[in-house]
């Protein structure tokens, strides 16, 4: 929801062109960090460290990915129980970049990301809001007061 302000609201003030900026943005932040890892991956070739090392470091970029994506791809449905938890996994997210920048990527395809999470927590704040409102009827300082006997 950083790039969308409340457009999201009404999918008004330029939402279709933000939700392609930041699919074009995402996607392109993905490809720049593959392209990183890639000239990496030719240092170690470079140095020559054995392919164990090498298999290593392939296999750890991605596994981190694969759960950089899918702890993204909740957090745009749900909110986290944990968040120490989540605080733990930020450098696992850190190493695994590309999967939460591929799934910022997915989700802006369809939707805002975030926005279903948003939306609903916006509608059961305007109903309860609606219900507190509804239930103050006109002025409370004009009520007459019932006269003691």
């Amino acid at each position: 929801m950083r790039f969308f302000g409340t457009t999201w609201v009404r999918h008004d003030g330029g939402y279709g062109l933000r939700r392609v900026a930041v699919a074009a943005g995402s996607l392109a932040a993905a490809v720049a960090g593959c392209l990183v890892l890639r000239f990496a991956y030719q240092g170690l070739e470079t140095a020559r460290v054995g392919g164990f090392v090498n298999l290593l470091v392939i296999v750890t970029f991605a596994v981190c990915s694969a759960i950089a994506f899918r702890k993204t791809w909740e957090g745009f449905s749900r909110r986290s129980v944990d968040p120490a938890r989540e605080e733990s996994l930020r450098s696992l997210r850190m190493i695994g970049f590309i999967g939460a920048l591929l799934a910022y990527f997915f989700r802006s395809l369809t939707e805002a990301p975030g926005e279903k999470l948003r939306r609903g927590e916006y509608e059961a704040a305007v109903v309860q809001y609606e219900k507190r409102r509804g239930a103050r009827t006109g002025n409370p300082a004009a009520r007459k007061k019932p006269k003691r006997k």
